[in-house]
């Protein structure tokens, strides 16, 4: 266990960016399935919707640090491309 202030001050501090990272973790990944859900039911409309509603949230995940930029990047196209397959 730490024993100076600021290290435990350091590990509370880290515990709740845990807490955060993994909550906004949790929902980058709902989002990503939504839109795998509906390319796998061939619902274009929905998949399309769900993808212009999974964006910002890998975008805003990206800023904040909780996945690389180049992950991001990656997802959206991944799963652009995949939209993209319906017509």
């Amino acid at each position: 266990m730490a024993h100076h202030k600021s290290a435990l001050k350091r590990i509370k501090q880290n515990k709740r960016k845990q807490f955060r990272n993994k909550s906004i973790r949790s929902g980058l990944r709902t989002f990503i399935k939504n839109v795998r859900e509906a390319v796998e039911a061939k619902d274009a409309a929905k998949a399309k919707e769900a993808l212009q509603a999974a964006i910002p949230v890998i975008d805003k995940a990206a800023t904040k640090g909780i996945i690389h930029a180049n992950a991001a990047s990656r997802n959206v196209s991944r799963l652009t491309k995949l939209v993209n397959t319906l017509g």
